[in-house]
Parts: C-alpha cells; sequence; structure tokens
C-alpha cells in the first residue's frame, strides 16, 4: 500500500488480503483527526463486502471522504455524485424513496449538463444560469434540480474540497401563479355518477370492476387524506360503531422500485398521523367494504387486491382516469379530492380547521396548495353603496 503522507480525516488506498473461510479482508491507513496514522481493517464474505464494512467502521471514527481522499476541485462532477451517493448510504438518515427520488432528480437533471465540468469550473454564473434555462422549462425540475445540487456541492464545502456553495448565490426561483383548482359539489356528484356506471358493468371496455374505487373516492371526500393514506386504511383502524365513526389515519403505501408495493406504518410526516371523524356518505362506503373482506384479521386492509395485497397508488389513478374518460370528465386526480376538502371546510369553519384535517404543520401550505380562491366579494358591499348613493326619489 502507498505511505504517502495522508491528510487528516482521510485513508489511503485499500488492500485486500484473503481470510479464513473464503473471506476477504480489507485494511487502508487511516489518519485521524489528532493527526496519528493508524491501519484500520475489517472482514466481508467478498471483497465489495468487506470494502464497505472498512468504510463503514471509518465512518463510525470521524468525518471523512467516502470515496476517496483524492478528491480535488479538478476532480470531475460525477466524481462528486459518486462521492455524496456513497456519503448518503453512509448517514442512512433518509427514507428509500427519498434516496432514490435524490438519485434520480440528480441523473436525470443535474449530470446531463454538469457531467463534463471539473468541480473548480462549477460556480455561481453556472449555477444560475443552469437553473433558470431548466425553470423556463418546469418550475418542479428546477426546484428539484437545485435541492440535489446544493446537497452535493455542500457536502465538497464541508469535506473542504470547495470553499463555498454556489448555490447559496443563485437567484430565488420564482414559482409561477397558480390557482388551487377544487370540485364543485354538482361536479363531486357528476364523478359518483360515472363510477356508478362503470362499477355497474354497463361501461363496454376497460378492467372489470370490483366495486373499490368508489368507495375510495367516498373515502377521500370524507376525510382529505392522501391516496396512499387511504390504501393504507387497516380494519383495526376503523370505528364505524363509534358516535360519529372515525377513521385513523396511520400509515401509507409505498412503492419502491424493484420490489414490491409495502404498507408503510406511519404517514407522510408525524402529524399526518391523525383520527377523523367522517360523514355518513363515508361511514356507509366503509361499512360495505368491511361486509366484503374475507380476511378477519385487525391487521386486513380495507382495499386491497383479490389475494389481499396492498393496491399501488398508480394502478388507482390510472383506473380512475379510464372511468372519466367514458365519463367525460377531465382533469380529476386523487389529489383534487383533497384541494376539495380543503376548500369546503376553509369556506365553513376557516383555515386553521382545513390545516388541521389535512394534516399540515403550517396553514400556510393550506392556502397556497389547497384551498380554491372565493372570487365572490361579501355582498354586504352592495347595501353599503346603496346607501351611500342611492339616487333621489
Amino acid at each position: 500500500m502507498s505511505r504517502q503522507r495522508l491528510a487528516v480525516g482521510t485513508f489511503g488506498e485499500i488492500g485486500y488480503l484473503p481470510a479464513a473461510g473464503g473471506r476477504s479482508v480489507a485494511r487502508a491507513r487511516y489518519r485521524g483527526w489528532d493527526g496519528r496514522t493508524r491501519l484500520v481493517q475489517a472482514t466481508g464474505e467478498t471483497r465489495k463486502a468487506a470494502e464497505r464494512a472498512l468504510k463503514a467502521k471509518l465512518a463510525d471514527r470521524s468525518l471523512f471522504q467516502p470515496s476517496s481522499s483524492r478528491l480535488t476541485v479538478d476532480s470531475p462532477f460525477p466524481d462528486l455524485v459518486a462521492y455524496w451517493l456513497e456519503d448518503l448510504d453512509l448517514e442512512d438518515r433518509l427514507s428509500k424513496r427519498t434516496r432514490q427520488l435524490y438519485e434520480q432528480n440528480m441523473q436525470r437533471l443535474v449530470v446531463p449538463a454538469f457531467s463534463n465540468l471539473t468541480l473548480r469550473e462549477v460556480g455561481v454564473a453556472r449555477c444560475d444560469n443552469f437553473l433558470k434555462q431548466l425553470a423556463k422549462q418546469s418550475y418542479s425540475r428546477a426546484k428539484q434540480a437545485r435541492v440535489v445540487l446544493r446537497l452535493a456541492l455542500g457536502l465538497a464545502v464541508r469535506h473542504e474540497v470547495l470553499p463555498r456553495n454556489p448555490i447559496d448565490h443563485v437567484s430565488r426561483l420564482h414559482r409561477p401563479a397558480s390557482t388551487p383548482n377544487a370540485l364543485t359539489p354538482a361536479e363531486v356528484n357528476a364523478i359518483r355518477a360515472g363510477i356508478a356506471f362503470w362499477e355497474a358493468g354497463r361501461s363496454p371496455s376497460g378492467p372489470r370492476p370490483d366495486g373499490q374505487l368508489g368507495a375510495i373516492v367516498e373515502v377521500m371526500l370524507g376525510t382529505s387524506a392522501r391516496i396512499g393514506e387511504v390504501l393504507a386504511i387497516r380494519r383495526r383502524d376503523v370505528d364505524i360503531t363509534a358516535a360519529p365513526p372515525s377513521i385513523r389515519i396511520a400509515g401509507t403505501i409505498v412503492s419502491h422500485r424493484g420490489e414490491p408495493t409495502v404498507r408503510q406504518d406511519h404517514p407522510k410526516t408525524a402529524k399526518s398521523r391523525r383520527t377523523v371523524a367522517i360523514p355518513s356518505f363515508t361511514a356507509e362506503a366503509v361499512r360495505r367494504r368491511l361486509a366484503k373482506l374475507e380476511d378477519p384479521s385487525l391487521d386486513a386492509l380495507l382495499f386491497c387486491s383479490r389475494e389481499g395485497t396492498p393496491l399501488t397508488t398508480n394502478n388507482v389513478r390510472r383506473q380512475l382516469r379510464h372511468v372519466m374518460d367514458l365519463a367525460g370528465i377531465t382533469g380529476v386526480t386523487p389529489h383534487m379530492f383533497r384541494r376539495t376538502v380543503a376548500t369546503a371546510i376553509s369556506a365553513v369553519a376557516g383555515v386553521d380547521l382545513a390545516a388541521e384535517l389535512l394534516g399540515h404543520t403550517d396553514p400556510k401550505i393550506t392556502i397556497q396548495h389547497y384551498i380554491r380562491r372565493n372570487e365572490m366579494v361579501n355582498p354586504a358591499t352592495a347595501e353599503m353603496l346603496e346607501r351611500a348613493f342611492a339616487r333621489d326619489a
């Protein structure tokens, strides 16, 4: 192994030795923050396993550069990406879904524009121009790209590869003006009618209905829950005998790439775990579903496949689009029911109760993204103006 002097907090070239039972030993010289250089080693079933074990052991000792100690300002940008992704795995703080999303956004949105650059060339002006050009195509994509760029370049700053994070100085992204869209009561009833027509078997095309889509919509309308949260409701989460009846939102459905769809034992955020009193139309839909469940266990899902496995959110969305197309109704998504509920509750009882029902920590989120603006000015103004400017007799 190389005997060059190592920078503090870094390790040298990794060497490998055979061990008993066909296992492998990975070892490297590591210079700790006390300035002393030590030989550290770890054993694994294969070379790769031994290397991973060695890096995990070094991570427990102190901060270090996980991909190599040779990352500099002249390293290619893809080297930083690999460095950053490995660091995310070592920290192991992100959910699997978020980790996959970060890597996807980095590889799809950022790497194509920066792959031929060194870290020295990734400056404020280049990042600013990149994000502005991307924002012309999509504000959402630009925002996602900025997040992963900030994280990766921030790691380079913390490990003293770069002197500053360029993303801290780029122009602010401006979200295009938009108004949350919600359904009217008449539109809700038209959707119900379209689903009922399809579930009655009167539609000549599409998959054979199993009667769940209509009940799913009624639960979304009666709880404001996200589609994943609705599909994660179990028998134990439902109390139809109470006055009023209620549903506990305590999980969500997740589909990781290359893995089976499963129920996650917590919803999106801590405040999203809540118990919601439900209206009679939702309670009736739940009673019908409970009567059809063959699995008597408390953990049986209220909505599931014929084998009792979780439904995927994508399949429910696809089914809803198909039924709405047959009914000639456009623009309906599961999340629109959530906005519809927020708008209805806010109109009667105010935004704070709407935010509580949706499980939001900040009512500003509810106002900005979920409540349709009421364009009708208080009609009391007509009477006031009548008194002020009425024509003389």
